[in-house]
């Protein structure tokens, strides 16, 4: 049975066999988590986004960590949906980000994986649909993940993510 955690913290610090990046398309780094991703992992990660890229709204991609710290072996790369109102396929992309992410961590073999809120930042999806939607997905999904993470970069992710999972 797959655990899901609620935790305040630095994603690159995590660990999990494998972390989530907030990508853009292109997978080159941007602002945000992936920025910060980038960052730390360093600029073989910027190469390897470059060679698989572009990614897909609702899809996701899979790197080496390159200077990650262990146990983090793997980026699995995520674009989720730009908030235009909701009557877009908002939700159905963001909940497809949250699915491709754990078959991809399957492929991969990692047992455990830690996401940030996906589209929450410069993408504007409502932090509180978008929590509702990681859960509920990320309850649904069928994968061999045995630790998921949910990473809150403060403290009313923190609250929206907990509450969240707390309600069935």
């Amino acid at each position: 049975m797959t655990v899901i955690e609620v935790v305040q913290g630095d994603i690159t610090r995590q660990d999990t066999d494998a972390i989530v990046n907030a990508a853009n398309e292109s997978l080159l780094g941007g602002g945000g988590v992936d920025g910060a991703i980038h960052w730390a992992a360093g600029p073989r990660l910027a190469e390897a986004g470059a060679a698989i890229a572009p990614c897909a709204r609702g899809d996701a991609k899979a790197t080496p960590s390159f200077d990650l710290p262990p146990p983090i072996r793997h980026v699995i790369h995520t674009v989720g949906p730009t908030w235009k109102g909701g009557d877009r396929g908002e939700p159905d992309t963001l909940a497809s980000c949250y699915r491709r992410c754990l078959e991809v961590a399957d492929e991969l073999g990692a047992r455990s994986v830690a996401f940030p809120a996906i589209s929450t930042g410069i993408f504007a999806f409502p932090p509180d649909r978008a929590a509702r939607i990681a859960i509920d997905t990320l309850r649904s999904t069928r994968t061999s993940v045995e630790r998921i993470r949910l990473m809150a970069f403060d403290a009313d992710s923190f609250r929206l993510l907990t509450a969240a999972l707390a309600t069935g």
